[in-house]
């Protein structure tokens, strides 16, 4: 097993990797930027090291600093948990390079995944189904490119081959918009990410957001753990995610999932990782892989009863995979709640000192979080402050104890999305199940 590990992220991701480590026997260091000094792992660490001020580009993405960590606290790996640099495959070649262990994918295969243009080829040769489209980027042929979407049928959707959090895509819905649409996009992509290369897909109307979370030895063991419903989305982010999601069927997650695990040997895939899929009429459609550890990993946690985290330290230690497929079993539902610092109807960020903080209890409750009565969450990093899991033997369990927990849920001092979700769990096509990923947005009328 890893002596120590460095643990390169903050809050309660920062948190849950501490956890899982001490679990291991594992000794920890903590890395934090000068606004982060009373986070609750960095209290906790068995050593802490300032990397830098607070904004994220001088502490949390200062790779240079953060392996100096490593370095001078003779550490052996680094985990990165999600964000900041953990889908970096530059810090995780550097990482390497420096002669310690990047807890996660090679960078090759990181490199492979993020851009979206090979990522879709992979799927497609290790036969990942794919949403239609111009397998591969669009060149500067305009009748060429007519013909694909003529072929694809409208709508379709351009969107940036290193794309990712909403950006770089435009839907088309008629010829005449195509090209002055490819043109603004490929404009914006070599903008926002370095990178013009743009590609093409059809619009799904009224699709469902679906992942599968893998696990992955790089030994040529891999596993599937079920699927995730993650719909219920603000401007392409997650607020509401649940497993198993509604209305999938064993074989239906067995067709998907051994896909998954497949397409993960075929491409020496090594740790977390989640497949994610649009969902529409039945069918599955690929549109990337997070090639990381997911912020909604608990409820699948809940409901296998697998602890992601360890399983990554193990893994990065040279392990194979502690569990085979048939030793995988979904039990029961469970449902998470992102708890952020903003405004329930605005969104605005809410930063602040808390002054009064109390953490629901109770049979199946999980609170995944850092904060604590006199935490004053900053300004700089993302508003997330605290993940809200529930489990119970059937869906309708799950969200009756979500109601009770975020009743009992106190945090004064700061604003929350408390009372947004509140009005998700009350909702009654939320309660059947099976929303499209427009349906949270409609409701609010954005």
């Amino acid at each position: 097993m890893l002596d120590k590990v460095v643990i390169a992220n903050r809050g309660e991701i920062a948190l849950r990797i501490l956890r899982a480590c001490r679990e291991l026997g594992i000794k920890t260091v903590a890395v934090h930027s000068t606004a982060d000094r009373d986070l609750k792992h960095v209290l906790l660490a068995d050593e802490t090291i300032c990397i830098g001020k607070a904004p994220a580009t001088e502490s949390y993405l200062n790779i240079p600093a953060i392996i100096s960590a490593a370095e001078v606290t003779d550490a052996i790996a680094i985990h990165p948990g999600y964000g900041f640099l953990a889908e970096n495959a530059d810090f995780a070649e550097q990482v390497e390079k420096s002669g310690y262990i990047f807890i996660g994918p090679k960078p090759d295969t990181i490199r492979m995944m993020g851009d979206k243009v090979s990522a879709i080829t992979a799927m497609k040769q290790a036969g990942v189904p794919c949403v239609p489209g111009s397998d591969g980027p669009l060149g500067d042929d305009e009748k060429t490119n007519l013909q694909i979407a003529k072929r694809i049928g409208y709508p379709v959707i351009i969107k940036a081959a290193g794309g990712g959090g909403g950006r770089g895509m435009r839907v088309v819905r008629q010829e005449s918009e195509l090209l002055e649409a490819i043109a603004i996009t490929q404009t914006e992509a070599g903008n926002f990410f370095g990178n013009s290369m743009v590609y093409m897909e059809k619009f799904l109307e009224n699709p469902r957001h679906i992942e599968v979370q893998v696990l992955a030895d790089g030994q040529g063991g891999a596993i599937h753990l079920a699927e995730r419903d993650c719909s219920m989305q603000r401007r392409h982010q997650k607020v509401v995610e649940e497993a198993p999601a509604p209305g999938i069927t064993e074989d239906m997650r067995k067709f998907i999932g051994d896909r998954c695990a497949k397409a993960c040997i075929d491409i020496g895939y090594r740790g977390a990782g989640t497949f994610e899929f649009l969902y529409e009429n039945g069918e599955f459609y690929f549109i990337e892989m997070n090639t990381r550890i997911q912020v909604e990993h608990p409820v699948t946690e809940m409901v296998t009863g697998v602890d992601l985290i360890k399983e990554q330290l193990r893994i990065a230690a040279g392990q194979p995979l502690s569990i085979s497929q048939e030793q995988v079993t979904v039990r029961g539902h469970a449902i998470e709640c992102r708890i952020n610092a903003e405004d329930a109807e605005t969104f605005l960020p809410s930063p602040g000192l808390i002054d009064r903080f109390h953490p629901p209890g109770g049979m199946g409750i999980r609170w995944d979080s850092h904060i604590y009565s006199g935490y004053r969450v900053p300004a700089h990093y993302d508003s997330m402050i605290g993940k809200l899991i529930t489990y119970g033997e059937n869906r309708d369990i799950a969200i009756a104890r979500m109601k009770n927990a975020l009743r009992e849920l106190v945090v004064e001092g700061i604003k929350t999305n408390v009372p947004l979700q509140q009005k998700i769990m009350a909702d009654e096509n939320f309660q059947h199940g099976g929303t499209n990923i427009h349906y949270l947005e409609k409701k609010l009328g954005l």
